[in-house]
């Protein structure tokens, strides 16, 4: 038997695991790219209008910091240039949530020990894993270029293969952080800062320089990306530095992998006091998910700040122009164009904060499927008061990261913060529909429970890229997000944010209804 036996079995059924989530981020990811050439066609449908275009992103440093510079005014480099950045970043989220799961969560839940005891080699589950992300980003790759190979054959090549490369060394990067910690959660959340680490970095040199030669851009593998110059004189050679990292890395984390015990880590964890300080479930759910909820709470919060103070330079860039004017309308409202800009912005952040809910909701289930929940069951704690004290995290959380949202961007902008603060808590309710459905699915059908990404992804999908593709009103509607009022400039409607609160309450209630009926996982 070799290190490696057992590997393609064990990808077989990490592509299996992962058929229902791993296509919804490709899809998303996808269409977000495909949809931006005929969305800048109607934009900026002459040569002179694009022209002007890169004239004003050069002298623009905050929305170069937000979204990297332009070296040409074609269709496919602005279309490289609009998504490229967050291209990357999808991929990058996509491929190391990937290896983190077929990795350090299998060790965690102790199904790692298991399969180890078969016929499997040492190194066959990190190579698994890292095949299962490399497939991912495969079609990812193939996809991206047919769609955009009208733009330019060598262009749409170039660009895929970028972004493909960022997600595999994100992927290469948790593979090394999976054998240095003892937690999936911490080896996801190292790997999330590490990502970004790479998007300030980025940020940090495309403000101070204009042409993506800063030495802190070429720091972060999101610099590399845009440095390939894809439809704009491609540097082919940029892609053999994805192609450096990732081997190296891999090299890393297999080096690691033949040096440690199953579900050991080189990172262990601390040991807990003597004496125990947890007296309640609600005490025990806070100290499982603080880190999370810190994270989480500094991105939203520098997030605000940064697309607050870009509000004024996103309205000169805007200008007259009527459709560019019209998408941010459908995206964020029909006031004036700093306030539609502004809720447009702060959609998207309400969009980012359901992934947060469904990762908090579904925290139960990793600890019941661990083994985790049913010590914690045997002792006089009832499953709706263990469950209870995650789902007000949870729920809690969220409004909280809108919170800090709205005082990001009121000091960024610089403005009165009521309406902006009014205007991220809008959000709450939407972002609670979306966790409402987390709960139900866990509740009633727990194997199903992670199809719960799915319904964030798909509202992510039609808040994000939907107004872009001039999508139907009726497809539109399918997200709660799109029965907000929107603020901040528009009128504040009731009725749709109470029959949203409402909406939330029964998905919970049935979800919790479910989990008092079922069996608890061993």
């Amino acid at each position: 038997m070799t290190a490696l036996t057992g590997t393609a079995v064990l990808t077989r059924v990490a592509l299996r695991r992962d058929r229902l989530t791993t296509p919804v981020w490709i899809a998303v990811n996808t269409l977000m790219v495909l949809s931006m050439p005929n969305t800048l066609k109607g934009l900026y449908a002459t040569d002179a209008d694009r022209a002007d275009l890169v004239r004003q992103m050069s002298a623009n440093s905050s929305l170069r910091a937000m979204v990297g510079p332009v070296f040409d005014d074609s269709l496919g480099a602005l279309t490289a240039w609009r998504v490229g950045v967050y291209a990357g970043a999808l991929a990058a989220v996509t491929s190391l949530l990937i290896v983190v799961r077929h990795t350090r969560d299998e060790e965690e839940s102790g199904r790692q020990e298991l399969v180890a005891s078969g016929m499997v080699g040492r190194r066959a589950s990190l190579t698994a894993a890292l095949l299962t992300a490399a497939v991912a980003n495969a079609v990812l790759a193939l996809l991206l270029a047919a769609g955009l190979a009208a733009q330019g054959t060598a262009g749409a090549v170039a660009f895929a293969l970028g972004v493909a490369g960022t997600g595999l060394v994100f992927a290469a990067l948790a593979a090394i952080v999976a054998q240095l910690t003892e937690s999936a959660r911490l080896a996801r959340g190292l790997a999330a800062a590490a990502l970004g680490a790479a998007f300030v970095l980025r940020a940090a040199g495309d403000a101070a320089r204009d042409d993506g030669s800063s030495a802190l851009t070429w720091l972060s593998p999101l610099g590399w990306l845009e440095n390939v110059r894809a439809f704009a004189g491609e540097r082919w050679w940029v892609l053999v530095l994805f192609a450096a990292a990732v081997l190296a890395q891999a090299a890393v984390a297999y080096v690691l992998a033949g040096r440690r015990d199953v579900g050991m880590s080189f990172l262990p964890t601390r040991p807990g006091p003597a004496s125990g300080r947890l007296g309640t479930a609600g005490a025990l759910a806070w100290r499982l998910q603080r880190g999370s909820v810190l994270g989480w709470s500094a991105g939203f919060l520098l997030a605000g700040v940064v697309y607050g103070g870009m509000t004024e330079g996103a309205a000169d860039l805007v200008g007259d122009n009527a459709r560019a004017r019209e998408i941010f309308e459908r995206m964020g409202g029909q006031s004036g164009l700093t306030d539609t800009f502004l809720a447009s912005m702060i959609g998207v952040m309400g969009l980012v904060a359901a992934l947060y809910v469904v990762a908090s909701v579904l925290r139960p289930h990793g600890e019941e499927t661990s083994g985790r929940a049913e010590p914690v069951l045997a002792c006089p704690v009832g499953r709706l008061r263990w469950a209870a004290g995650h789902l007000l995290i949870a729920f809690g959380g969220s409004a909280l990261l809108m919170l800090l949202t709205g005082l990001g961007f009121a000091a960024g902008y610089g403005k009165e913060a009521g309406p902006i603060l009014g205007a991220c808590l809008a959000q709450v309710p939407a972002v609670w529909v979306i966790g409402g459905v987390a709960v139900l699915l866990y509740g009633l059908v727990p194997r199903a429970a992670t199809a719960a990404w799915a319904v964030a992804g798909a509202a992510l999908l039609l808040g994000w890229v939907g107004p872009a593709l001039d999508a139907p009103r009726p497809v539109l509607d399918l997200s709660p997000f799109a029965h907000l009022p929107k603020l901040p400039g528009g009128e504040m409607t009731w009725g749709p944010v109470g029959v949203l609160l409402g909406l939330g309450a029964v998905l919970v209630a049935g979800g919790l209804a479910g989990l008092r009926r079922r069996d608890v996982a061993g």
